[in-house]
Order: C-alpha cells, then structure tokens, then sequence
C-alpha cells in the first residue's frame, strides 16, 4: 500500500454567500456535522437538502394506537420519519415492515433505521409499491397488520433533487418516475399523448381549470427538462396573471407525476387489499395531499363502515396543527383519515 497521502478535495464553489444548487448544498447533506445550519433550515420553515419531515405524527400516532407486539406496516417509508415515531412503541415483541418503490432512497432509508438502533428482528425494508402489500405480508407467515399507515406524498428528498425530474424548482430532466428502473419517464409520456388524453390527465389528476388550452401545447411535443416543461405552460397562458401562471404549472407537474407512476391505481390496490391485510381492531390511516386521492380513502372507508368490515372510521378530514403548517408549508394540504377494522361476532 502507498504511504502517500490523497490530496486534498476543495468542495465545489459557487456564486454567492450560499449555495443554491442541490448538490452543492454540504451543510445540508452533511446534518450531523453542521447541526447549527440544519437547526437554522428548519427554523425558517424550510426543509434541508435530502431530508423530508414527517408530517402529522402525533395525529398519526393517536390514530394508529401503536403497541408493543404488533405488527405494523409503513407503506410509504420514504425517510423513515413516520417508521421512527413507530417503531419504539411496537417494541418489545413487535415488528414494523418498511415498503417503498424508490431504489434510490430505501437502502439509505434501512441504513438510517439500522443506525438508529432498530435491527431486523424489529424491521425489515421491501422494494415494492404498496400495491405489493399481501406480498410482503406473506412473509409474516399469514400474520396479518396490527397497524398500517401509508403516506402517500411525495418526499421532499425526491421533489428536491433535480436528478429525479419531480420538481419545476431545479433544472433537470422530466422523469418523476419513483422507480427509475421501471416505467416510462414524464417525457416520453407527453411526446406519446394526444391533447384529448392529456386533457383527461390534467382534469382528473389536478382539476387543472386551463387543461384544454395547456394540452393543446403540450401534448405530442418533447420536453427535456423540467424547467423547459414549466415556460411552456407559463408561455401558454402568458395573458393570466404570474401567480395563476405558477399554479397551473404545479398542477400540471403533479398530475404527470400522478399518471407516470400510476398513483390513483396503486392506491386503489392498496384500499381494496386493506380489508384482507388488518388482524381484527388494527388500525389504518392513509394521508393524502390530493382531493382524488382523498375521495377514494373516502369512499373505501365508508363502503368498509356501511359492509361491516370498519368498525369505526374518521367521520372527519384531519389536517395539520396551526403550529406545524407554520413550521413546515409542506403539511398545509395533508389530509389525514383513518379506520379500525371490526371484530369478528361471536356465534349465537
């Protein structure tokens, strides 16, 4: 082995008293070394680079009633913040199962978990949608969930990075698949649609009130990057004001997203397995940033309420504390429902 040192690796520079482009931004890759900096991000309300909050976690916690010895399942384990609420309350004897899509931030994910003292007697992480729920059920040897949450966000360390396409707040390219490896990117979907189809998207996916003139300048045309996608729908409505401009263009982001990842199917999956999943009194609760996505908890708990499969369901949307949708903007559109699973009746 050589006894020469490496060289030095001065960080990358950049304009200005900070950094602004995702990978430039150390400090926030790097919380445990600049505790200071993080704890400044969060106080601003803001998010660090990488990192996702979790969002209603004492709301979920009180729905969920976690307790040691049950089994729980995280369909949507993203950063892990909700599994890391959970986990100490299912201990000892329980265990939590970790599912998420993303190749990318899963390993991270069960590293962090294993970091933080949870081994896999206590939790295991699966690389599937949540679609794929029975499946990994299957192998708690028939064992059925005591407790089910699903977050059905997306996190911010994949809205943040422009590598993933998901976000008109960085250039990069229009992918916004959760599982880059699988599927059709964001771009080659819009090369693919004709406006009709895309109008249909834009409707159902965002309630997109100008998705009749945006599909028209949309569809059949190549988009690179996110930010070109973004000046074509700020182009195209050039004589609305600038803030209704940024809307529709949000709105047309997320409802691509919703269409390249099948979302509205999946969580349809999900609700219809749910009932076969839960041992009698578990507990679900599904948080939504979306009204489609809200509907469809909606009318799957009332269906379950109305057939005897729910014992008892939220009659009520719950959303986020003033105090949080201050802390952290991102929690200002969740809506947080829940349902317990009846008990079987005893025969006469």
């Amino acid at each position: 082995m050589s006894d020469i040192p490496e060289p030095h690796k001065r960080r990358p520079r950049y304009s200005g008293k900070n950094p602004r482009r995702f990978e430039h931004k150390y400090k926030e890759h790097a919380p445990s070394l600049y505790p200071e900096a993080v704890q400044k991000i969060l106080d601003q309300g803001k998010t660090p680079a990488g990192a996702h909050r979790p969002i209603m976690v004492p709301e979920i916690l009180e729905a969920l009633a976690p307790m040691p010895g049950d089994l729980a399942v995280d369909c949507t384990l993203g950063f892990g913040g909700h599994s890391q609420a959970l986990l100490p309350r299912l201990l000892p004897g329980g265990r939590l199962l970790g599912i998420d899509a993303d190749p990318i931030e899963l390993p991270r994910t069960e590293a962090r978990l294993r970091e933080a003292g949870f081994l896999s007697d206590a939790f295991t992480a699966h690389r599937c949608n949540f679609a794929g729920i029975t499946a990994v059920l299957a192998t708690e040897n028939g064992r059925r969930a005591n407790v089910v949450l699903a977050d059905l966000g997306v996190s911010s360390m994949q809205l943040d990075n422009p590598a993933r396409g998901f976000s008109l707040k960085y250039d990069g390219p229009l992918d916004m698949r959760m599982n880059p490896s699988k599927g059709q990117p964001a771009r080659e979907l819009l090369l693919r649609l004709t406006p009709g189809k895309l109008q249909e998207i834009l409707t159902e996916n965002a309630d997109e009130p100008h998705a009749a003139a945006v599909s028209t300048t949309l569809a059949g045309k190549d988009f690179p990057t996110t930010l070109a996608l973004a000046r074509e729908v700020r182009t195209t409505l050039k004589t609305r004001p600038n803030e209704e401009q940024e809307l529709s263009a949000r709105r047309v982001f997320q409802a691509l997203r919703i269409a390249v990842n099948q979302e509205f199917d999946v969580l349809d999956t999900l609700l219809k397995q749910l009932p076969d999943c839960l041992a009698e009194g578990g507990r679900v609760a599904i948080l939504s940033f979306h009204s489609g996505e809200d509907r469809r908890v909606k009318k799957a708990f009332e269906a379950g309420l109305h057939d005897g499969v729910y014992g008892v369901i939220s009659q009520e949307i719950i959303r986020a504390g003033e105090q949080e949708r201050r802390a952290n903007p991102r929690s200002k559109s969740a809506k947080l429902r829940w349902a317990r699973k009846a008990h079987s009746k005893a025969p006469a």
